[in-house]
């Protein structure tokens, strides 16, 4: 009797349990909105708020909300959404302009974080900080600098859309660099991981992600024409064409990952892209955009204030935590701000620029986990990079902000009331045909 009483406890623990991550989407969803509001409040991008949330409702302080398998998943797909939204609403012609200018943005934006890591790394790295990593102190050096190239373009594109300002010169400057920057990332984290493992192979890698661009063009032809002739011909129901470009955009998302070893995120930004050349893409947007607001986009930014565990640090390891995070600022603003002077840019616009390449985010956190695991980073350095992917995401937005203020007497419209007038005019059409 007593062996079957504690069976139907101990079941219907498992059961409660089973439905905790309700309680932790409610959490969520409401700690990132009352903290969007007050920053808001302070005339700072909400998306900080749901940063600040996801750090206080976390291990970092209160430790009520943890990283699990539903967070993990819910996140991920939220930051693939976000990307697919912004291709969607990317003007190809005005990125086409900007292709050569995102390249030069982007290296540079890459180089001058590289050696300012390294610079940093080689002041306070030495035998007693480097214990517990296999790879030479040089080594280790030269990955603290592949960690400052790294670019959250996620946290840059919600602030963005927030302000109005995504489809500008200066806005889709950054997502063109963000892109490159992506694949200068790898390629970086592939030389260096090269050196401490004999396996990785540098031209295959390369070879990939060739290959995944061109898997993109031959795919995207081929699906915009399908896309396209069954936009016209059943353009009735809108609501089937949501779905069906969501099925494309994960597809793109997958085989970016799975077979290319790229980021997931840069098949989605694609997907968006080739789908953005179609009539109805803003009713398609509009769709996303809801789903990405009330959902999504919390759990993302949620996710990454949750991951941060903050290591005890002595007072060396400390300073070097706020030297490298005020470097991880200054380099990504000069860099990338250099880069855009260079291809004409206005002091304004390379200001912008540069303000919306500072981000490290989750990207510098997968990068410095491979370092870990692979031996080229201390158990004593991963709390500076930690400190620094928190400073750089919580100050890239209202940088962002404030770089992209209108000037007194300007006009500017936001380009999002665009998007929602004509939601709103689809929404009335398929009331009206149904």
């Amino acid at each position: 009797m007593l062996e079957n009483s504690v069976l139907i406890f101990i079941e219907g623990i498992e059961h409660m349990s089973s439905y905790h991550f309700l309680l932790d989407l409610a959490l969520i969803l409401i700690s990132t909105k009352i903290f969007g509001l007050v920053t808001r409040r302070f005339q700072m991008p909400q998306v900080v708020g749901a940063l600040v949330a996801g750090l206080v409702f976390g291990p970092a302080m209160l430790n009520v909300l943890r990283e699990t398998d539903f967070i993990l998943k819910t996140s991920e797909i939220g930051v693939i959404v976000l990307m697919f939204a912004a291709g969607l609403e990317t003007d190809i012609k005005e990125l086409k302009k900007t292709g050569k200018a995102s390249f030069v943005i982007a290296l540079i934006g890459v180089i001058v974080p590289l050696f300012g890591g390294m610079g940093v790394a080689y002041l306070f790295n030495g035998p007693d900080i480097s214990s517990g990593a296999t790879a030479s102190i040089f080594l280790q050096n030269v990955f603290i600098g592949v960690v400052l190239t790294a670019t959250s373009v996620s946290i840059t594109v919600e602030t963005l859309k927030e302000i109005g300002k995504l489809n500008t010169r200066a806005g889709n400057a950054i997502l063109g660099a963000a892109i490159i920057d992506d694949i200068m990332g790898i390629v970086a984290l592939t030389i260096i991981t090269s050196c401490a493992d004999a396996s990785v192979n540098l031209w295959l890698v390369l070879l990939k992600i060739v290959g995944f661009f061109v898997f993109s063009a031959a795919v995207g032809l081929l699906f915009y024409i399908f896309f396209g002739k069954l936009v016209d011909r059943y353009k009735k129901d809108m609501r089937r064409f949501v779905i069906i470009a969501f099925f494309f955009c994960l597809i793109l998302s997958y085989c970016a990952e799975e077979f290319f070893g790229v980021a997931d995120i840069t098949g989605a930004y694609i997907a968006g892209l080739i789908i953005s050349e179609n009539k109805e893409s803003r009713y398609i947007a509009s769709r996303f955009d809801t789903l990405s607001y009330i959902f999504l986009s919390p759990m993302f930014f949620a996710s990454i204030g949750i991951k941060v565990v903050l290591p005890k640090m002595s007072a060396d390891i400390l300073i070097f935590a706020i030297l490298l995070s005020v470097v991880a600022v200054i380099t990504k603003i000069v860099g990338c701000g250099l880069g855009a002077k260079i291809c004409r840019y206005t002091n304004r616009e390379s200001l912008q620029i540069g303000c919306g390449m500072i981000s490290r985010g989750e990207v510098a956190l997968i990068v410095a986990n491979k370092g870990a695991s692979l031996g080229l980073m201390s158990d004593a350095l991963f709390g500076p990079v930690i400190i620094t992917v928190i400073v750089t995401t919580i100050i890239s937005p209202v940088l962002l902000k404030i770089a992209f203020h209108s000037r007194p007497g300007s006009s500017d419209k936001p380009e999002t009331s665009a998007l929602i007038e004509d939601y709103e005019k689809m929404e009335n059409l398929t009331e009206s045909d149904s």
